[in-house]
């Protein structure tokens, strides 16, 4: 008996009861192999990292808690200039929150505040991408292009006007270059623009690469360069949300320095504390921070746990761990792994249409025909079928429905700790393609 309301009512949860690196274990000494990082991308350096435990102990011993309107606190500010140091130009300033929804929430209502105080509040307007997600609160919601996770919810919504994502596998032309399709693809934010009128778009969201919705896909060469460029002509500004795939998921600290551009806004979450403690930031340009400060010098934002001393703790010994242990570097060696034994395992198998992604941030695409890329019918639910044999088989996935376009189509996201080992990748090849062909003839 449970009476905690659980997302699948009816259905007997397995009760996670320890954790070890990449190894989760439950109630009933079922161990399993952690392919997405607690699984949504969350715990980045696995599980149970003494160095992490340390710092959480060692901060409660000399603050818990101190509210953002009367005091900062010494962890907070390490953590700010930590994520400063390295951050793309122009980024001076964070806000902390205490998870990726309320990062976005952040982002948003600066967007807001900042017109207003430039004097132009007519620009109201949001662009946001079509098979996206930011987050599950309202705000966060309303500019998410996720058809599922909306439905219930639309009569709530604001307005926001929606453009296609940068999909190379499913929207590219025939005989279009990697380079014509990332050019096409951001100049439909220019005619979004025009069509609403410039003096009344706000600001574009988008997932540098998009994850849970799009199942890792990559920005073509040149997208998000010619989108900064859009957004500097017509005075938009530009909001990357890195909750899943920054914080070194990709290989690089923040996702969008491999593409060389600046947002306005940039939000992080998932990786910043690693699962230990719940926090998430959003970086603002100093543009805006001059903005607000030569009009109502008030960040009209605020939450309770903002700034929360242990989860910035515990958050700053992450990312010394993650620079100390070198673990960017193993992202990288240990992603390409991946995708190569994905494509080697998987690539004469029918069903698997694109295996992508960069780091430990890695989609497969699953479909019912290779070469026409015909999804699979919706009824058959076949990410949640994957989902099951691969628990079967004690690995954890993270898979996906409405890839192609929020109804149809399904994906497997993976995403291992930033410290996991050339064997283990090995191992979570293996477990999935088992996994996988089980879940095939079900």
């Amino acid at each position: 008996m449970t009476y905690i309301l659980h997302r699948q009512l009816g259905q007997s949860m397995p009760v996670a009861v320890r954790g070890s690196g990449v190894w989760l274990e439950d109630g009933e000494g079922k161990r399993y192999l952690d392919a997405v990082s607690g699984g949504a991308a969350v715990s980045c350096l696995g599980h149970g990292h003494p160095r992490i435990a340390s710092a959480i102990a060692n901060q409660l011993d000399y603050l818990a808690y101190a509210h953002g309107s009367f005091f900062t606190s010494q962890p907070a500010e390490q953590l700010a200039t930590a994520l400063l140091k390295d951050a793309p130009p122009s980024l001076s300033r964070v806000v902390f929150s205490s998870g990726g929804s309320e990062s976005t929430e952040c982002a948003l209502k600066l967007v807001r505040q900042t017109w207003v105080e430039r004097g132009k509040p007519e620009k109201n307007r949001i662009i946001a991408r079509r098979q996206s997600y930011h987050g599950a609160t309202v705000g966060a919601l309303s500019v998410s292009g996720n058809v599922g996770r909306r439905v219930t919810y639309a009569p709530m919504l604001f307005e926001v006007h929606f453009i296609d994502p940068c999909y190379s596998y499913r929207l590219k032309h025939p005989g279009e270059t990697d380079l014509e399709y990332g050019m096409r693809a951001a100049n439909e934010l220019e005619r979004a623009i025009l069509e609403l009128g410039p003096e009344n778009v706000a600001a574009f969201i988008a997932e540098p690469i998009v994850g849970a919705t799009l199942g890792c896909a990559p920005p073509a060469p040149g997208y998000l360069k010619r989108i900064r460029e859009i957004c500097n002509q017509y005075e938009v500004l530009l909001i990357l949300d890195e909750i899943m795939c920054g914080a070194g998921r990709t290989g690089v600290f923040y996702a969008c320095a491999e593409d060389e551009v600046t947002p306005d806004i940039l939000t992080i979450a998932k990786g910043l504390g690693g699962g230990y403690q719940s926090i998430g930031a959003t970086l603002v340009a100093e543009d805006i921070v001059r903005t607000l400060e030569n009009g109502s010098a008030t960040l009209l934002h605020g939450f309770t746990y903002m700034g929360h001393p242990v989860a910035c703790a515990a958050a700053l010994a992450v990312q010394e761990v993650i620079v100390e242990e070198g673990l960017l570097n193993n992202v990288r060696e240990r992603g390409r792994q991946l995708i190569i034994g994905l494509n080697e395992n998987l690539k004469n198998h029918h069903n698997v249409g694109d295996v992508r992604g960069r780091g430990l941030f890695v989609g497969v695409e699953l479909v019912a025909d290779r070469n026409l890329k015909t999804p699979f019918s919706p009824e058959r639910k076949l990410y949640a079928r994957v989902k099951q044999a691969a628990l079967d088989c004690a690995l954890m996935v993270y898979p996906g429905g409405g890839t192609v376009d929020g109804v149809n189509g399904d994906h497997v996201l993976f995403a291992p700790a930033y410290n996991v080992t050339a064997d283990e990748i090995d191992e979570i090849v293996s477990r999935f393609t088992v996994a996988l062909d089980k879940a095939l003839i079900q």
